[in-house]
C-alpha cells in the first residue's frame, strides 16, 4: 500500500475534523457516504462502508450498534452501566 499524502488536522470542540481532498476523492468517501470508524489503542482508521461483500459479523455489529443506541443512550442507562 502506497502512502499518497500525509496531512494534519485540528479536532474541533465537537470532535470534528476535515478530511483532506485526497481522501475525499477516493471511492467511498464522497459527501453523504457512510464510513466505518475503527478505534485502536494507538490509532483510528476510516474505511468506506461497502455493504456488498461485507462480512455477516460486521453487518450484525453495525446493525446492533444502531438499534441499541436508539434505546440505550439515556442518562439513567449510562449511570447504571458506568462501573461495568
Amino acid at each position: 500500500m502506497e502512502v499518497q499524502e500525509i496531512k494534519t488536522a485540528t479536532i474541533t470542540s465537537k470532535g470534528q475534523i476535515c478530511i483532506p481532498s485526497t481522501a475525499r476523492n477516493l471511492p467511498g468517501f464522497r459527501e453523504g457516504s457512510k464510513i466505518i470508524i475503527t478505534v485502536y489503542s494507538d490509532r483510528v482508521e476510516l474505511k468506506p462502508l461497502k455493504q456488498k461483500g461485507m462480512s455477516d459479523s460486521l453487518m450484525c455489529t453495525l446493525a446492533s450498534e444502531e438499534a441499541l443506541s436508539r434505546n440505550w443512550l439515556s442518562p439513567e442507562d449510562e449511570e447504571a452501566w458506568k462501573d461495568l
